[in-house]
């Protein structure tokens, strides 16, 4: 009998080894497969983190790019807006009556005649200038009216053309007119 309870304790020996070995083989096994879990939810947050970022960047794109877009087109529209403006007012120094040409011109020669000794226009104001100058006319322009005036050696040329002046007010007047025209 002695033999049987050698082998019994023998026996019981073992199977607490097996359990005590398995128990800790079941904890290792639920410690690694926690640690991948923890290794699983890091990444996913990570992979979901840097989404969400490239995400709002390409939004933050795509806003800048609407924005760049419609200011664009709205300073496109402006210009063309202001484009129409200057052809209209063309347009109008082009219709308006001779007895206000004639005063216009008048204007200008007796301000500036001083300044030089020959004298310009456009074809259709030739006459005008004639009867209003003293100075030599000189021939015709192309412009849509108003004066040149030059010196006897023709180094010195002043410019009073509608034209130029038109250009002149509207140069520096493109912030104002844009003001007025787009609050």
């Amino acid at each position: 009998m002695g033999l049987e309870i050698v082998i019994k304790d023998i026996q019981e020996g073992a199977r607490a080894e097996v359990s005590r070995i398995k128990a800790e083989g079941d904890a290792k096994a639920s410690e690694i497969t926690n640690e991948a879990k923890e290794v699983q939810k890091k990444m996913l947050g990570d992979s979901l983190a840097k989404v969400e970022e490239d995400l709002q960047k390409l939004h933050q794109q795509v806003i800048s790019s609407a924005n760049l877009e419609v200011k664009r087109i709205t300073l496109n529209k402006r210009k063309e807006l202001l484009d129409k403006v200057y052809s209209q007012t063309v347009e109008s120094i082009k219709s308006m009556p001779a007895s206000k040409e004639e005063k216009l011109l008048k204007h200008i020669i007796d301000k500036y005649e001083a300044s030089g000794s020959k004298i310009y226009s456009s074809k259709a104001s030739e006459e005008t200038v004639k009867k209003l100058s003293s100075l030599t006319y000189a021939g015709n322009i192309d412009c849509i009216g108003g004066v040149v005036l030059e010196n006897e050696d023709g180094s010195v040329r002043l410019d009073y053309t509608y034209d130029s002046i038109l250009k002149n007010v509207y140069e520096r007047s493109l912030k104002q007119i844009s003001d007025i025209l787009y609050g």
